[in-house]
């Protein structure tokens, strides 16, 4: 990972609307975000006490906000349906880190360029299930980084240099069965972090531009169908799985 050097009085400010954010909260809710949070919830889970190690003692009150529905409508949501949580210090450091994960190469923005704080910020804030126990993953991640920050060096992560938050990144940044058991607990969290700031930046007209994402673009005349290399590889697939009877016949 590398990282853009900011001085101390770097402070994040979001420029995306309520309603921007909240397009972009459904955009990470329907994509793999979600789904990686059920389908990996073991190996997600931070709240093993028996790992070595200091860990946040923190009180995070529930947030009762209603929602805004089963069927929201994600083209023009309400302006504020729940109030926003991240204080502006998380909000700063939210983004300093998600920098790291994923900093400007070239004609590429980073994370933060593209609002990604803001995102992150309208997910831990929502009230329902899957953000709220996401609210509490993250919160305790961004109090550890700042605590392992303050024994290190004696300072905010957001006031470090540049070669001392890589210190501490490059301990927690690479959850795996070789971690240190002192980093497991952050790693997991760690972890589930990296997916929302890749989730909320790959939804960014910018992070499909970057991967290549052609979704979204009105075909002129009739639909074509597949090229013959992807009808090979559907084929292929349903052969796979016992279903080529299945398969379209003309």
């Amino acid at each position: 990972m590398h990282h853009q050097d900011r001085d101390n009085a770097y402070q994040y400010r979001s420029g995306m609307t309520r309603r921007e954010s909240l397009k972009w909260l459904g955009l990470l809710a329907a994509g793999s975000a979600v789904a990686v949070t059920t389908g990996c919830s073991k190996a997600l889970d931070v709240a093993d006490t028996n790992s070595t190690g200091h860990w946040p003692d923190l009180d995070l009150k529930p947030i009762t906000a209603p929602g805004y529905g089963t069927d929201p409508n994600l083209v023009i949501p309400p302006e504020s349906p729940w109030p926003l949580t991240l204080s502006a210090s998380q909000l700063t450091l939210v983004a300093v880190l998600a920098d790291w994960i994923v900093p400007r190469e070239g004609t590429v923005p980073s994370a933060s360029e593209v609002e990604v704080p803001a995102v992150i910020d309208e997910w831990v804030s929502a009230p329902y299930e899957g953000q709220q126990r996401d609210r509490v993953t993250i919160l305790h991640a961004l109090a550890w980084i700042d605590d392992e920050a303050m024994l290190r060096f004696n300072a905010k992560f957001s006031a470090l240099t540049s070669p001392q938050q890589q210190a501490i990144i490059d301990d927690i940044a690479y959850y795996s069965d070789d971690t240190p058991e002192q980093f497991k607990r952050i790693g997991k969290a760690f972890w589930r972090f990296k997916e929302l700031v890749l989730g909320a930046f790959f939804c960014s007209p910018q992070g499909c531009k970057d991967i290549g994402y052609l979704g979204n673009v009105p075909i002129a005349g009739d639909y074509p169908g597949p090229n013959a290399q992807a009808q090979a590889h559907l084929e292929q697939v349903l052969e796979e799985l016992g279903l080529s009877a299945y398969a379209y016949q003309e």
